[in-house]
């Protein structure tokens, strides 16, 4: 069993598209609007993320009941850090995970640094509805140590909690 999709909410419907179809280039599978029995309608819209998985938006327009404002980012109206609620997208080698940064970089999609996080290596971001992403690559196996939450902490953390604001220095 796998996961087929994962959905979210959107207030801006042609941002999403432009972001995820133009500067992540990810296929859109199906884009529709269904009407809503109690009025109004839903912008309903999937892109391909790769091996038969897809990310799927919704916009809600006049819908009794449905907020109209709401943190599509979803980890400020809980009032967490931004990198608790994420989603990572897996890149085959870490020269892939460099390659991806680079174009993203290139479509001007502000990323943070590749980082540590044994045993991945990763990279975040956040699209244009403060949702967090991540690129990510698993560069070790997996071990009995991964499993022991009492091993030293690492420090790296914070930096994937941290929103990246503009192109770090080393960018470019």
């Amino acid at each position: 069993m796998s996961i087929d999709h994962l959905s979210f909410g959107t207030r801006n419907m042609p941002a999403t598209r432009r972001f995820y179809e133009q500067q992540l280039g990810f296929e859109v599978l199906i884009h529709e609007r269904m009407l809503v029995e109690e009025g109004g309608e839903v912008d309903h819209i999937f892109f391909h993320t790769g091996n038969g998985c897809a990310l799927a938006f919704m916009q809600w327009h006049g819908t009794p009941g449905v907020a109209t404002e709401y943190d599509a980012g979803i980890n400020g109206g809980l009032g967490v850090p931004p990198g608790t609620f994420h989603f990572a997208l897996r890149c085959d080698s870490l020269e892939a995970l460099h390659a991806r940064r680079e174009e993203l970089l290139s479509n001007q999609v502000v990323v943070g640094p590749i980082i540590d996080l044994p045993p991945y290596k990763s990279f975040f971001f956040d699209d244009p509805n403060g949702l967090r992403l991540e690129y990510t690559t698993r560069v070790a196996p997996y071990t009995a140590d991964d499993k022991d939450p009492t091993n030293e902490p690492f420090q790296s953390i914070w930096l994937c909690l941290e929103t990246p604001r503009k192109p770090y220095k080393h960018d470019r």
